[in-house]
């Protein structure tokens, strides 16, 4: 069976997406606790993809981070 997921924007009100920022399922409203796998795709871009387990409906989401910066 082939998997279909779907790419969501992520705009964070606040830089760094915690707690209450993880996402809901956008087909069913579930609250999702843990992305199922992520990749670091090029410089400061880290995806992440999402399946709920009420549903089974699979989105990704995508977030741009800080590097760190040793002084």
């Amino acid at each position: 069976m082939p998997a279909l997921a779907e790419v969501l924007s992520t705009a964070a009100s606040r830089p760094d997406p915690r707690g209450s920022d993880l996402p809901t399922c956008p087909v069913c409203a579930d609250s999702m606790i843990a992305a199922e796998a992520s990749a670091y795709l090029q410089d400061n871009l880290i995806s992440y993809l999402w399946t709920c387990d009420t549903c089974g409906y699979g989105f990704v989401t995508k977030h741009s981070v800080k590097p760190i910066v040793c002084n």
